[in-house]
C-alpha cells in the first residue's frame, strides 16, 4: 500500500497553500470537523450493531401485539366494486319489471 514519505507531505502541503492559500485554515478546520462527525457516526452505527446483536430475542408479548395490529389493519368491510353497465341494465330491467307489478 502507498504510504507517502516527507517528500510527497512536503508537495502535497505546496499544493494545498497555492490552492486554498488564505482559506487554508479554514478548509483544513472543516475537513477536522467532518473527520470528527463520521467517525461520531461510525461509533454510532457500531454501538447500534452491539447492542442489536447483545440484546434479549423478541418476546412473545412483542408477537401478540404485531398479531394484533395485523388484524385491526384488516377491513371490516368487503372491497367495493363499481358496477359495469351490464350489470346496471340489467337492474334498471328488473326495477321497471317491479314498478309494473
Amino acid at each position: 500500500m502507498f504510504s507517502p514519505g516527507w517528500p510527497e507531505m512536503i508537495i502535497f502541503g505546496v499544493i494545498a497553500l497555492l490552492l486554498f492559500g488564505k482559506r487554508l485554515p479554514e478548509v483544513a478546520r472543516s475537513l477536522g470537523q467532518g473527520f470528527v462527525e463520521f467517525k461520531k457516526g461510525m461509533t454510532n452505527i457500531e454501538t447500534d450493531m452491539r447492542t442489536a446483536v447483545h440484546s434479549d430475542p423478541v418476546t412473545t408479548q412483542t408477537i401478540e401485539n404485531s398479531n394484533r395490529i395485523e388484524e385491526d389493519l384488516k377491513p371490516s368491510s368487503e372491497k367495493f366494486e363499481a358496477e359495469t353497465e351490464e350489470e346496471s341494465g340489467s337492474d334498471e330491467v328488473a326495477e321497471e319489471h317491479q314498478e309494473e307489478n
